[in-house]
């Protein structure tokens, strides 16, 4: 019997000692993983499909930065750069498993595998860019989507191209049967196209006989093609160029078409040309990431619901913003290049935008679903653009006035 109770001890220790050590390990994940939330400190992840060499990626950086120079030793920021789409799971779980208190992925490709690791992990928040399922089934109080509303800067910076191709016009450069805008685009979905026809309308709005030719690529990143793409539409006959696409080609195609006496100008997205296109380089857009990065981050330390702590435009956990809450910005108008009073265009536009009287999708047009001829809009009557979603919704080919080449 003494032996029989000897091996029942022996058994309750152990079985004693191995409770503990798993309340140990969960209770030393506890204090190290929860007592810096909410408590003066936060443990940030960053993952971008590209690095600072590409435009797009380096405005998330950028805003990692001023994470870093903001809020200093309250954060400990982590990055990983060049991540594939397929590898986003494994990168996720790596970052989460580290400690972050907050992860941020900056692209679309990323929304399906960044919602699935919140549901793993709900006392981490996970913010995901470009996105639209932040409020579809099942949602997440730790899964957010956020977006600048790019159509405003996109507008803004059409209108410092119309101006340009009114001085060409006035100058007998150009007729105006020739007021041509290419535009290097690289897919036609909804983020792309309403961001080309903002850009038109803003063109418009001050060179009113201006048409549009756009040329997908069917990718991000790919300079060579957008350089020989933007090459194309300046074979054309366009005059202006812009994109929606990663890399600087187009800026380099336009600056190089002057280098051969041709007068053929660039508008921006993502960041200042200017240093790579100073003759070409009229001004350009981008999403100030930043403005919701940031907030979130301190929303995290201070133990604050994110949307409650943004300044945007929240619908459930999705959240967005213009010009207005800072979110949007236009790039320093090139003196050399620019035709004159540009700068007092821009900033009267932004005013006129924030308030509320400036109506990008408006007018006498027919637009047509490109994947769906019987999909047709009329924008006589008003499309109001990001209005239940961050993500850019309006899909509509305008008629007569854009053409897709081949």
């Amino acid at each position: 019997m003494a032996k029989m109770t000897n091996e029942k001890r022996n058994i309750i220790c152990a079985l004693i000692a191995g409770v503990l050590a798993i309340s140990l390990f969960y209770g030393y994940h506890y204090i190290t993983h929860y007592s810096k939330q909410g408590s003066g400190h936060a443990k940030v992840g960053f993952i971008y499909d590209g690095d600072a060499s590409t435009p797009y990626s380096a405005n998330f950086i950028k805003a990692a930065n001023r994470v870093k120079n903001e809020l200093g030793d309250k954060t400990e920021i982590v990055e990983r750069h060049n991540v594939p789409y397929e590898q986003a799971d494994q990168v996720l779980k790596e970052l989460a498993d580290s400690g972050c208190d907050i992860i941020f992925t900056n692209s679309y490709g990323y929304g399906e595998a960044a919602k699935k690791m919140a549901e793993k992990y709900p006392d981490i928040e996970f913010c995901e860019a470009t996105c639209d399922n932040a409020n579809s089934e099942p949602k997440l109080s730790n899964y957010h989507t956020f977006m600048g509303e790019i159509y405003q800067a996109r507008y803004v910076s059409g209108i410092v191209a119309g101006a340009k191709l009114n001085e060409m016009i006035k100058n007998e450069i150009i007729s105006k049967d020739e007021a041509k805008v290419g535009f290097v685009a690289a897919f036609p979905v909804a983020e792309v196209i309403s961001g080309y026809t903002a850009f038109l309308m803003g063109v418009r709005s001050q060179c009113p006989d201006a048409v549009m030719t756009v040329r997908y690529i069917n990718t991000w990143n790919n300079y060579a093609l957008e350089r020989d793409v933007a090459q194309q539409l300046i074979d054309d006959g366009c005059v202006i160029i812009s994109h929606h696409s990663n890399t600087i080609g187009s800026a380099i195609a336009c600056e190089e078409a002057h280098k051969n006496d041709k007068a053929v100008y660039h508008i921006g997205y993502n960041q200042d040309m200017m240093n790579i296109a100073p003759t070409a380089s009229l001004t350009s857009c981008r999403i100030d990431w930043s403005a919701y990065i940031v907030s979130a981050v301190e929303a995290v330390i201070e133990k604050e619901k994110i949307e409650s702590r943004v300044e945007g435009k929240v619908n459930g956990y999705d959240t967005s913003g213009g010009f207005k809450e800072g979110w949007v910005k236009i790039f320093a108008v090139n003196n050399a290049s620019a035709a004159e009073g540009s700068k007092e265009l821009v900033s009267d536009a932004i005013k006129e935008m924030s308030s509320g009287n400036i109506h990008v999708f408006k007018g006498d047009y027919i637009g047509v679903d490109p994947n769906d001829p019987s999909d047709t809009y009329d924008l006589n009557k008003e499309y109001i653009e990001n209005e239940g979603s961050s993500a850019p919704t309006f899909h509509y080919v305008l008629k007569d006035i854009i053409t897709v080449a081949e």
